[in-house]
């Protein structure tokens, strides 16, 4: 298994020298990072502080546990398990695995995506109750923030979404750790009806942040093993200020890195 990412690339260049336009990501391998403060509000459903159990369905994420300590309890059929987040802590999962991100003290981790624009795109489900989840209304009202609420609102329905997540996933881990994987895999079922409509539009990103990515980089040792060194005149510096957003783990400093300024 890879770390979430792969190839990386500066500026889109051309082996033949110069910079082409580019529409997709610069971040090193097709990735996106954030800084993320885990939540610190206990869960009504078992009191624990933290974020929104949710799966991804097309990405793998990593945590790089910076600050504070923690846990991240996971999901998937081998069952649930319980992981130790201490600064240093560095683990990934894969799509599929239901994650939560429970914050003991201070809990602050950067976050590395795979798939810029995928997970912004919605390659995330959080784990509502069954009846939520197969119903693509409901679960798109029980999503859904606020627009224009004031921060306090907003805090409150970060809350309630997050305990109703979490009512969802303690139900599925207690049907695994008794051998029964129905409901997991029913949720992975109603998972997929839910995002299908979007694989498109995914692709498109993925081909231009993405692939995109991974056909520079054969580009590129095509031309090394020519020995042409032109496309290292357009080598660039870039930047993405971070933007402070409600995410499902905590609060994010996300950075646009499909779009960065180039210095």
């Amino acid at each position: 298994m890879t770390f979430p990412g792969g190839t990386s690339s500066s500026d889109r260049t051309t082996p033949s020298g110069g910079t082409s336009s580019s529409d997709g990501t610069t971040f090193p391998g097709g990735t996106s990072v954030s800084r993320l403060s885990v939540y610190s509000g206990a869960c009504a459903a078992d009191g624990l502080a933290g974020g929104t159990p949710h799966l991804h369905t097309a990405s793998a994420e990593a945590y790089v546990v910076v600050g504070g300590r923690g846990a991240l309890q996971t999901l998937d059929v081998r069952g649930p398990r319980e992981t130790e987040l201490v600064p240093g802590s560095t683990v990934w999962f894969t799509p599929g695995t239901i994650h939560r991100a429970v914050n003991h003290d201070g809990l602050e981790v950067v976050v590395v995506m795979q798939n810029a624009g995928l997970p912004e795109a919605g390659d995330a489900v959080m784990t509502f109750p069954p009846e939520v989840v197969a119903d693509p209304v409901r679960y798109r009202e029980a999503a859904a923030l606020p627009a224009g609420a004031s921060p306090e609102e907003v805090e409150r329905a970060v809350a309630r979404r997050r305990d109703l997540a979490v009512e969802g996933f303690l139900r599925l881990a207690e049907a695994a750790r008794g051998g029964d994987l129905g409901p997991l895999r029913r949720l992975y079922a109603d998972a997929v009806a839910l995002v299908r409509p979007n694989v498109g539009r995914w692709r498109e990103l993925w081909e231009r942040n993405v692939a995109g990515q991974a056909r520079h980089t054969a580009a590129v040792l095509d031309a090394l093993e020519a020995g042409d060194a032109a496309h290292l005149t357009g080598s660039a510096l870039m930047e993405s200020p971070p933007e402070e957003r409600w995410g499902m783990c905590g609060h994010l400093r996300a950075h646009d890195v499909t779009r960065p300024a180039v210095r």
